[in-house]
Parts: C-alpha cells; structure tokens; sequence
C-alpha cells in the first residue's frame, strides 16, 4: 500500500510541476491481506458475512488446494482451501481468500477481479498457466451454480 500511495503522490507532484491538473486520488483503494505463515493466508475485499451485512446478495464456492492438479507442484502433502463470494446480481467477485502455499501470489489475480468487477462468465474465460496452483481459479468458477456461470443457460 506505501508503494501504491507513493506512486499516486508521485504523479500529482509530477502533474503540479509540469502545469497539468493531477487525476482525482483514488478513493477506498482494495488492499490485499497476506499472512506469511505456513500455510499462507490471503484475502481481498468482503467475506461471506460482510458482503451479506452489506446488504448483497452472495453465492459462495469453496473448493480444497488439491483441486487443482498443479497444486501437488508445490510440495508434497499440500492442504488448504480456496473461496469465492460473488455479488449474484452482478455476477462479480466482491472477495476471495486463498489458505495453502503461494496464497499470497494466488491473491493477486483476485485483487485484479474484484477491483475491475470483472463478470464470472468473462473470467471462466481466462486460461490459467498449466501446471501450477492458478488452475484453482477454474475449480472454483466450476463449482459456482449454473445460473451464475452462465446466465440464461442454467
């Protein structure tokens, strides 16, 4: 988050000092979380119980790390679990938390989905790398309800 904010500060000074009228800051900027213990925990935006305080209506999907065949990649034994929480009107991700090896790098590809308000039908779309952990993005997205999936289709 420093390096974000520094970079932001940075181009408004730029702008200031060239004459030019710097961009809006952003407001209520999605900052990932990463425990770095064994497993690593990571998380972006709402969980189940917040996103239904918040008055949205989810559908979650949960799937284990060895759901993804490159998972067996990263060390032997490997546990741990994966979740999604998608808005079902809008068909986005408002959070996801990874628990298992490489959470933290997993956690990435999330923070980019639920800031772009990427659709699930756009992101069942995108090929994950063979064979690594990432391939959970697909068991996950498979394991969402049909009507969510794929809208009109169910």
């Amino acid at each position: 988050m420093g390096k974000h904010q520094a970079r932001v500060i940075g181009e408004r000074i730029a702008d200031i000092a060239a004459g030019r009228e710097p961009e809006a800051a952003p407001q209520n900027v999605l900052v990932p979380q990463v425990i770095f213990t064994d497993p690593q925990v990571g998380a972006v935006g709402l969980n189940e119980e917040q996103a239904r305080e918040a008055g949205i209506d989810v559908v979650t999907t949960e799937v284990p790390y060895t759901a993804a065949a490159g998972a067996a990649l990263l060390r032997d034994g490997v546990r741990g679990r994966a979740k999604l929480v998608v808005d079902r009107t809008s068909r986005a991700i408002v959070g996801a938390t990874f628990v298992g090896p490489e959470a933290g790098e997993l956690i990435h590809a999330a923070t980019i989905a639920v800031t772009g308000e990427v659709p699930i039908e756009r992101l069942r779309h995108a090929v994950p790398s063979y064979s690594t952990a990432s391939e959970i993005w697909l068991r996950l997205i498979e394991a969402l309800p049909a009507e969510i999936l794929r809208p009109g289709r169910s």
